[in-house]
């Protein structure tokens, strides 16, 4: 039962917070009591009174990324669910109603005067947790004091789970509109994310382990006997291949997918937001897994949304991580969580946080977080950055979602850190409606037309040739645009010769190569090594 044995590299990770697909708002406590009240139950709810508006709607491509379920098993699991969240969840879902509440109460008697009377008028749920105040133009608002919420019956590392099968192809449904429900495929562990056993496991797709692994896992979870036998066939005696070798001198960029680039010296290695494919027979070109190094010194995470800050790599190679490193944020508005609280009660330790323009040595370079514009509906939301490395004296930038919509900020950049080299910059120019994403942190629906007009978007090629000119570039990637076959699970995109990010990057690099730069947008994997280049 000693016997050293190996986690399959085809072992799908899906963690999730009361069966729904984990992402950091589900995880700071206020905002996933206003996502289950106002967005989980109403899509259980909606599913429950018209399943085949449900099933016509997976039909319509138009519709995919909405708020459909795409499920077929039996209806009673739905319901269960709905029973389960409404009683276990109760707490969360009075949170959100008090949040809103209190919202009303604020617009309605918070006029400029002292707000001190207005503090015992604060719903119970909310009491101790939130502080009133105003900006300088008299409007007021709410701040939460986030450590206390994760230190309160509000944060439930007891719904969070870990479901594992095996995985065949890039075919995954969407999974933020879809609860998980398990079949005999699929093996659910009720295990936070925090737990020590989460590292070990995964530790053992690079390293053998012993297999009384499952024994400890099956006594623990009491897992019945066809469970029991599906446990034992995710593990292998087979070693995995080793990584191919890195260059003794220079640097080595790799690109992983949409916003994963992987930078590696002889001293150190950089991930960016990291989003990676599994290995399984018969899959296009790409890294996975197994291309990963040994040790990952930092994981960067530009910004909070779904696609760049994914639970499920995350939990994958956190045994790999030396640091992480998150914009600065503790202004504990709902909109935007502070990362480093989010990472850290999931059981990362290891979280530092960067402001803009702060800098951070590296051997033979720095790191610098950059501002960063964009994407977010004009919301002001702090946990956001650029990342500027300078390695050997070469500079890179990977700006990610970043949007040229003030061309002065990449003036005054330029005076700071001059031409770049390299930059790595996102182009998804359509974006959705900032409710898509945002909508159920609102007290009341946003107007439509005005909703329409927020768009959580990047560049379109006018605005990213304007950092071009800027920054003067040997060679422009265009990435982050979510093209990856084996990324439609987590941002629904599906392009064509037509659509408005592939007709607008077609433009920008036609412009770049008219100005004698190398420009060309990444799908799949690409290699570069300073003064050599190759394709994977």
């Amino acid at each position: 039962m000693n016997q050293p044995v190996y986690l399959r590299a085809n072992v799908k990770v899906e963690p999730l917070w009361n069966q729904w697909y984990a992402w950091p708002l589900l995880l700071q406590p206020v905002t996933a009591g206003c996502i289950t009240a106002k967005l989980h139950l109403r899509i259980l709810d909606s599913y429950l009174q018209a399943p085949h508006i449900h099933k016509a709607a997976l039909k319509n491509p138009a519709m995919r990324g909405g708020p459909f379920m795409d499920y077929s098993g039996g209806i009673e699991k739905v319901t269960n669910l709905v029973n389960f969240t409404r009683s276990k969840v109760a707490d969360l879902i009075d949170i959100s109603a008090a949040l809103t509440e209190l919202n009303t109460l604020l617009t309605e008697e918070a006029q400029g005067y002292s707000m001190a009377e207005l503090y015992q008028r604060i719903p119970e749920p909310l009491k101790g947790y939130v502080e009133l105040g105003y900006d300088l133009n008299n409007n007021p608002s709410i701040r939460l004091i986030e450590p206390l919420l994760y230190a309160s019956e509000y944060y439930k590392p007891e719904l969070q789970s870990i479901q594992l099968s095996f995985i065949h192809g890039d075919d995954r449904s969407f999974v933020l509109s879809t609860p998980r429900f398990s079949d005999d495929s699929e093996l659910n562990l009720p295990l936070p994310f925090n737990d020590p056993l989460v590292d070990r496991l995964f530790r053992m797709k690079y390293e053998a382990g012993a297999l009384s692994i499952c024994d400890e896992i099956a006594q623990r979870f009491k897992l019945d006997s066809n469970q029991i036998e599906l446990l034992y066939s995710f593990f292998t005696t087979q070693a995995p291949a080793k990584p191919a070798a890195l260059p003794e001198q220079g640097v080595r960029i790799r690109y992983f997918g949409h916003a994963t680039v992987l930078l590696e010296t002889p001293d150190v290695t950089i991930m960016t937001d990291p989003l990676i494919s599994y290995k399984f027979p018969n899959a296009s070109e790409r890294y996975d897994y197994m291309d990963l190094p040994e040790r990952l010194d930092y994981v960067v995470l530009t910004h909070s949304h779904q696609d760049h800050v994914m639970f499920e790599t995350l939990l994958q190679i956190r045994h790999k991580i030396g640091t992480i490193v998150v914009p600065k944020n503790n202004g504990g508005t709902l909109q935007d969580p502070s990362l480093r609280f989010v990472l850290k009660a999931a059981g990362f330790d290891n979280v530092i946080e960067m402001d803009e323009m702060d800098e951070l040595p590296l051997p033979n370079g720095r790191m610098v977080g950059l501002p960063f514009f964009g994407e977010h509906g004009d919301l002001h939301i702090r946990s956001k950055l650029a990342f500027f490395f300078e390695l050997f004296g070469q500079k890179v930038l990977c700006a990610a979602d970043s949007n040229n919509i003030e061309p002065k900020m990449y003036q005054h950049l330029h005076r700071m850190v001059g031409d770049i080299d390299y930059i790595f910059i996102g182009m998804e120019s359509s974006g959705a409606p900032m409710s898509w994403l945002y909508g159920p942190l609102y007290p009341k629906p946003l107007d439509r037309k005005m909703d329409q007009s927020r768009r959580l978007n990047g560049s379109d090629s006018e605005r990213a040739r304007g950092i071009i000119e800027q920054f003067s570039p040997k060679q422009v990637f265009l990435y982050a645009m979510g093209m990856e076959p084996w990324l439609t699970y987590i941002s629904s995109i599906s392009y064509d010769e037509h659509s408005g990010p592939i007709v607008e990057s077609n433009n920008f690099i036609q412009f770049c190569q008219s100005r004698g730069i190398q420009a060309e947008r990444l799908n799949g994997c690409r290699e570069v090594i300073i003064n050599a280049q190759k394709e994977c």
